[in-house]
């Protein structure tokens, strides 16, 4: 796959389409569109003990690349601690999970390859009205749950990163990841 476009591509800081997605702050630095789909990079600020539900990618590999604050990763049996300037890769396929210090907030890239991540986050997310945190609100477990399969994505059983257990858009608060629809 090539990235090559023709044109080149640059959002300065404070740019990109900003979404909040879950009680998270999603910004699209990078969508799939601009670059053949080659991968997308999108920066997010999460709230102090925000941390999605083990899960996995099936159709594209994931990195963070930590800018401020510490979260805990766990990648299949391996757990690491990411403060700024640590790059994690989780391979497509592994069950991973992440959660924010209680000290956070964290700020991050999220780089997927290839791109369709940040279209999950634009589909299951609300524009952001203004560049900060959204009031924490609980997710719509139902409609991510929907949604998850057309991009490749997989809930699954088992602790969050830390030992706890997630649940989309549980902020500080943990319980057992939801349980697929029947069907």
């Amino acid at each position: 796959m090539t990235i090559h476009t023709g044109r080149g591509h640059h959002l300065a800081a404070g740019q990109g389409e900003a979404i909040w997605f879950m009680d998270t702050l999603m910004t699209v630095k990078a969508s799939g569109r601009d670059i053949n789909d080659a991968l997308s990079v999108v920066e997010a600020l999460c709230p102090a003990g925000f941390g999605p539900p083990p899960h996995l990618h099936h159709h594209d590999d994931e990195a963070f690349y930590v800018l401020e604050g510490q979260m805990t990763v766990t990648c299949g049996e391996q757990t690491w601690t990411a403060a700024p300037g640590s790059f994690v890769l989780l391979p497509r396929g592994i069950p991973h999970a992440f959660t924010v210090a209680a000290a956070g907030p964290c700020r991050i890239l999220t780089i997927n390859t290839p791109a369709g991540f940040d279209r999950f986050v634009v589909e299951a997310g609300r524009l952001a009205s203004q560049p900060t945190l959204p009031s924490p609100q609980p997710p719509d477990v139902p409609a991510l749950l929907a949604l998850a399969p057309k991009y490749g994505h997989e809930y699954v059983p088992g602790p969050a990163a830390g030992g706890a257990h997630g649940q989309p858009g549980g902020g500080a608060q943990t319980a057992p990841a939801p349980a697929a629809p029947a069907g």
